[in-house]
């Protein structure tokens, strides 16, 4: 659909990734030589590489790029998606060419080879960068922008034209709406949708996008026969996606192509890599984590009676639940007590949390500040049952007053914290701001989650809106 992400790029993109890596082995020679001053790099004579590795390294590069989809443009319409696969991807071929080396020319320096890394992932980065710039600012001025027909103007159509709007990414412009309402027609709703074939023939619309009811289906039918000679795409939103949780996705089911609507909002792919740097930060952080963590167990026995840690369930990924831990900040009885602290808004909404709630003990107010409460947790994510970064997991009885549209938070692993906990914390009740967590669902990356994780840092350390 989109020409930038054609075949015709993809294989200009391999010959020229394969050349710019053949290129950075040669730069790599040049910049080693010109190092040798420098104190901390062992002077040695020019080396050269030898000829097999202008074929091997190359050939490498791209294989590995291939593999990490870095090729496919639909699966990096976003920048940050691009730019993130690309540096896993180098990362990858770097240890391979590594180990190539390693069993074939171990006298190449490593300090020149380290340079061939870096030059070769920077290159590729930058040539692409400069690419999607060009193609921004083009679309930006509207030129060799794919003209599309939208085939409905309700509410999946309106949204559809306005994401186009909004994203000059994606190299497309709307020429305008068919609808059979006719309460609807104005000037960017050109008439019934009987004028479909005579519209697509008349004027330059390289896309035709359907974006109508369950309760059209014959008209869809109809429609997409009418189009069916004419050397247009055409595109279909089908109205089941009201009923997604997150997003839909078509899969083999018993060798018959089917639409989930319950596609997990994660790919494998994403998954994995999440997975991965939650048990690799765990395993860093655990060691240094242990001692502060008897000694908080320790005072809190001293400072009040009842057990060190508070057990609670919670809702996790996809609506399952968990028991969830954390230090015990209050009274042992404290959910006895819920109801004398408990308030509602001027919505009727319920609010548990408050300042200087009588049920927190002396300890547990420097535990809840500090969200050295949380500690525990990261045996949850050792576990599975949690994530490090995530919407924050959710009490039952909350879960069961949420909306629909409320409920797609669980479309990801819950986590110690994430987007809402930065923005706010305490100070915005959880379920009253699952907007939050949308956002996070509906952006995720794992460097949105870093990005969280360096700005946990700096909430915590300014206990704004933690009691």
């Amino acid at each position: 659909m989109l020409r930038r992400f054609s075949t015709n790029v993809a294989v200009f993109s391999i010959f020229l990734d394969a050349l710019l890596v053949a290129l950075s082995l040669h730069l790599s020679i040049l910049l080693r030589e010109l190092a040798n001053p420098l104190p901390f790099v062992r002077d040695l004579p020019r080396q050269e590489i030898p000829l097999v590795l202008n074929v091997i390294f190359p050939l490498l590069w791209v294989l590995v790029l291939l593999v990490f989809n870095i090729y496919d443009g639909r699966k990096n319409i976003r920048v940050v998606d691009e730019f993130g696969s690309l540096m896993l991807a180098s990362g990858m071929a770097s240890v391979a060419s590594a180990g190539i080396l390693y069993f074939t020319f171990r006298d190449i320096s490593r300090f020149q080879f380290g340079l061939f890394a870096l030059l070769a992932f920077l290159i590729l980065l930058s040539w692409r960068a400069i690419f999607r710039l060009t193609v921004y600012r083009k679309h930006a001025r509207r030129v060799e922008l794919r003209k599309v027909l939208i085939l409905g103007a309700g509410s999946a159509g309106k949204r559809i034209g306005e994401q186009i709007k909004r994203g000059n990414m994606y190299g497309l412009s709307v020429v305008g709406y068919l609808d059979d309402d006719t309460s609807k027609h104005n000037g960017t709703v050109l008439g019934d949708l009987n004028k479909a074939r005579e519209l697509v023939r008349s004027q330059p619309v390289d896309d035709v996008v359907v974006a109508l009811p369950m309760s059209a289906h014959q008209r869809l039918t109809q429609i997409i026969a009418e189009l069916h000679d004419l050397p247009v795409r055409v595109w279909v939103i089908p109205d089941y996606f009201s009923l997604t949780l997150h997003k839909a996705g078509v899969f083999d089911f018993a060798g018959i192509p089917m639409l989930d609507l319950r596609a997990p909002a994660l790919d494998e792919y994403q998954r994995m890599v999440k997975r991965a740097f939650d048990l690799v930060v765990c395993v860093m952080v655990l060691p240094f984590v242990l001692p502060l963590m008897g000694i908080i167990a320790v005072l809190i026995k001293l400072d009040s009676p009842g057990p060190v840690i508070f057990r609670q369930q919670r809702v996790g990924e996809n609506g399952r639940l968990f028991t969830m831990l954390k230090f015990r900040t209050m009274v042992s009885n404290a959910e006895l007590l819920q109801k004398q602290v408990e308030r509602k808004d001027e919505n009727g909404n319920r609010i548990l949390k408050q300042q200087n709630d009588p049920r927190v003990t002396r300890i547990g107010k420097f535990l809840r500040q500090t969200s050295m409460d949380e500690l525990p947790q990261l045996f949850n994510v050792l576990d599975n049952s949690m994530s490090l970064v995530g919407p924050r997991p959710e009490m039952p009885d909350f879960v069961d007053e949420y909306q629909p549209w409320q409920r797609k938070r669980f479309a990801v692993p819950q986590g110690i914290t994430g987007w809402w906990q930065v923005n706010g914390r305490s100070d915005r009740p959880m379920h009253l701001n699952t907007e939050d967590d949308l956002y996070y669902v509906q952006h995720y990356s794992i460097w949105l989650d870093l990005q969280i994780l360096a700005r946990t840092v700096w909430a915590v350390l300014r206990r704004k809106g933690a009691y």
